[in-house]
């Protein structure tokens, strides 16, 4: 028995001979559907099989959590928000933003094989083929291991591969006055001037010249560039002129209006739980706006319609 495997017997409470099945065919215990993407088309999801997460959530649980990722990186850790992704730039003024091509599906079984070398991580021949049988899978047509979106170790595990091209950027910019953070595929960038923001593309290419791993490329189709006099949003959330972060007009707009309807009309019980949701939202990016609403509507009534 491997020293993985017994660190997941003990985890998991599986035998070492179930362990041991899973592994087997593990790359391939997927079911594989679409799901719409909001800018339009479909997005592949490969999503593991029951037993397979087990596997998967004590394989983070057990070796990925102890490996370093990049500050930069704002996406899939705990305590760091979409907030603290656009709070970052909100103090400058215009921002760039990026994004990669096909991000999950193009971090491979033999980039992570790379970055255990680097590493030293699972030295034993036996012990890393187990590891990344659990970790990768294998997408219908598609020759070799990849990361699965829908996987729970795909996230830490991006964040854990991309560790050198973020400090890599990172080290660049920081020359030239340059702000950088990674939420999973979308790259933000952002400067005091306009004009500071000439050297990132440059740079993000020198960048993917240099990592060894993994291969990426930007999809230039969707990079943009926004100043204070338009619109500048990350991650969903609008940069204020004053340094903060919001929410945005339209949404305090919807979300004011989904209120009045909760309060003032019988509602279905999943659209009442999606405004929960979105009032919980609010609360954690834009506080102020809630203290808004409860004045308006009354303390009182605002709590029992998240308690209802």
């Amino acid at each position: 028995m491997t020293r993985l495997v017994d660190s997941l017997v003990r985890a998991t409470g599986l035998s070492e001979r179930d362990i041991l099945r899973i592994i087997a065919n593990a790359p391939v215990r997927y079911k594989h559907y679409t799901i719409k993407k909001r800018t339009g088309g479909r997005r592949p999801i490969a999503h593991p099989a029951r037993e397979l997460k087990v596997l998967q959530r004590a394989v983070v649980d057990h070796y990925l959590k102890l490996l370093p990722i990049h500050q930069a990186a704002t996406a899939y850790r705990k305590g760091v928000s979409i907030k603290h992704n656009a709070l970052a730039h909100a103090a400058n003024g215009p921002i760039m933003k990026m994004d990669f091509k096909d991000f999950f599906t193009s971090i491979k079984s033999h980039d992570w094989y790379l970055y255990c070398d680097d590493r030293g991580l699972f030295s034993d021949g036996i012990e890393r083929h187990q590891v990344t049988q659990i970790l990768f899978h294998r997408a219908p047509r598609v020759t070799g291991l990849r990361l699965a979106i829908g996987a729970p170790s795909s996230p830490i595990l991006s964040n854990v591969m991309m560790y050198q091209f973020d400090a890599i950027l990172s080290e660049i910019l920081a020359q030239d006055y340059v702000t950088y953070t990674r939420y999973a595929d979308d790259l933000t960038f952002s400067a005091k001037r306009t004009g500071y923001l000439t050297v990132v593309e440059r740079a993000v290419a020198e960048a993917l010249r240099r990592v060894e791993w993994p291969q990426l490329s930007i999809n230039k189709k969707k990079t943009v560039v926004a100043t204070t006099k338009y619109h500048r949003q990350v991650t969903g959330l609008v940069l204020t002129n004053d340094g903060d972060v919001s929410i945005g007009r339209d949404r305090k707009r919807r979300l004011r209006a989904a209120v009045h309807r909760a309060l003032n009309q019988k509602v279905e019980e999943d659209w009442l739980n999606s405004l929960k949701g979105m009032l919980a939202f609010v609360q954690g990016v834009e506080p102020e706006f809630i203290r808004r609403l409860s004045h308006y509507y009354g303390v009182d009534v605002l709590r029992d319609l998240g308690e209802r």
